[in-house]
């Protein structure tokens, strides 16, 4: 029965997994396809090779912190395997949720605070706020306003370097020229999102494993877990959530070839670096400042900040929200278990 329990869940985080890459599909391919560089059938598809592609050069340190820096891996181990169980499946559930109301709206919100916030849900009941780890979670948090802003100046960064690179050349040539490396910076992006996105999902099968059939082994990463989980998120994002593709490709601003190589480049970059330092921050956050950076050096009216601000109420209530809806499934659950003793 645990055994079958312990399945049932790995394969509700791949679920997980797979609606990650469906939800942020547009932010790999938002910018390459309103330029018109791709079609959207090859951007989905470009955009699924290189995430998962990302599982033979990405790291473990997100999937680290979310295994063990949001929730105290070790007192949550302690409560039993059904402890382990109930919370990790009552946090996948308020993500999984949350992420596809956002996407019916088509709002790019993140699925990577959908999934924090699930985790600060269901462990509360269980553990309290002894559960948690506040360092983790402050660092989330932190970056939460950090991430965009971050991408926001790279963007404009490589916005003003590259029109400084060319401003000699005629605009059908820098046109030419930005459309084939808009290839590579959506490559970079595709990238980024793999070695960031998947590693979550890692730390959530690790803490379903090493909490419960295999507690007398230290915590680690498997290779299975990296493959199976970057192949879940490249086929999710291969299927491509379009909704939240038109909202990032069009509404928040117009980007030519140029722009969406600068806002590709710089929001791609912000993520690798800052999944070298094991913080799992929203790709969506990052892509969104960098669009909106980019589209600032046009001037304050190129970019359209009602749907800015739309995006950025999205990202208030994520992880309140999915910690809401987590708590609810736990108790739903806990209430079932019961029933059935």
């Amino acid at each position: 029965m645990l055994l079958a329990a312990v399945v049932l869940i790995v394969i509700v985080a791949l679920v997980f997994d797979f609606i990650n890459g469906f939800h942020d599909a547009a932010n790999s391919i938002a910018t390459v396809v309103s330029t018109r560089v791709l079609s959207p059938n090859l951007a989905v598809a470009w955009a699924a090779f290189f995430n998962f592609v990302a599982a033979f050069a990405g790291g473990v340190h997100v999937a680290n912190t979310m295994g063990k820096g949001i929730i105290n891996f070790e007192m949550l181990r302690a409560a039993g395997p059904t402890a382990v169980l109930m919370v990790i499946f009552s946090a996948l559930m308020g993500a999984i949720t949350w992420n596809l109301l956002t996407w019916w709206w088509g709002l790019p919100s993140s699925s990577s605070h959908a999934l924090a916030g699930g985790m600060i849900g269901a462990t509360l009941p269980v553990l309290g706020f002894q559960g948690l780890v506040g360092s983790g979670i402050a660092r989330i948090a932190a970056f939460i306003v950090l991430s965009p802003l971050i991408g926001m100046f790279l963007g404009i960064t490589m916005m003003v370097i590259s029109t400084w690179t060319v401003h000699k050349q005629t605009p059908l040539r820098v046109d030419t020229w930005f459309r084939r490396l808009q290839l590579v910076s959506s490559a970079i992006f595709s990238f980024s999102h793999g070695t960031n996105d998947a590693q979550k999902v890692m730390g959530i099968i690790a803490v379903v494993l090493f909490g419960t059939i295999w507690r007398d082994r230290p915590f680690h990463i498997d290779w299975w877990m990296i493959i199976s989980c970057h192949a879940a998120i490249a086929m999710g994002t291969f299927f491509g959530g379009w909704r939240i593709i038109r909202t990032m490709g069009h509404s928040l601003t117009k980007l030519a070839p140029i722009g969406g190589f600068s806002a590709e480049t710089g929001g791609g970059v912000t993520i690798i670096a800052l999944a070298e330092l094991g913080i799992p921050v929203s790709t969506t956050h990052t892509i969104t400042g960098a669009i909106v950076g980019v589209g600032s050096t046009r001037g304050w009216r190129a970019v359209k900040w009602g749907t800015a601000g739309r995006i950025i109420w999205a990202w208030v209530f994520t992880i309140p929200a999915a910690a809401l809806v987590s708590v609810l499934v736990y108790g739903i659950t806990l209430a079932v278990v019961r029933l059935v003793g």
